[in-house]
């Protein structure tokens, strides 16, 4: 077994990370409206933030492609298996140990909705396992 990132598992992660931002958070999408209605972010505010939002989507979203690629392999390696459950279980462990964890954090200090809380931390956990999926299924 060779450890390694694949290159195209990783280009395939980023390409299904955006799909489901898209399906989740667009104003066509699945919680786009009610998104918007819980940060009382309008239309116009998107329009005048510009691309920069956009921007730091695309970027994290090639960080976060990379680091789950790297920790398939790692633990493809470790176990001595290229499982694909074991990818969505790296996505799964992620998501649940950095990211549920840091965005529930600051969602109640913050004092924000709970349900944007629960929008937020599904779309997340979509995503890793999205991610971690394509990554697996490519790796």
């Amino acid at each position: 077994m060779e450890m390694g990132i694949s290159w195209p598992a990783v280009v395939a992660a980023i390409v299904v990370g955006m799909a489901i931002a898209w399906v989740w958070y667009s104003d066509w999408g699945l919680f786009g409206a009610i998104w918007r209605r819980l940060t009382g972010i309008s239309e116009e505010d998107s329009k005048r933030a510009g691309k920069r939002p956009f921007a730091v989507l695309v970027a994290s979203i090639i960080v976060t492609a990379l680091v789950l690629a790297a920790a398939c392999s790692i633990v493809s390696g470790f176990v001595g298996s290229d499982a694909l459950w074991l990818d969505v279980a790296v996505g799964f462990a992620t998501w649940l140990g950095f990211s549920l964890t840091t965005l529930t954090q600051h969602n109640a200090f913050e004092q924000k909705p709970a349900q944007l809380t629960v929008i937020n931390s599904a779309y997340q956990l979509t995503l890793f396992l999205g991610m971690a999926l394509a990554i697996g299924l490519l790796q």
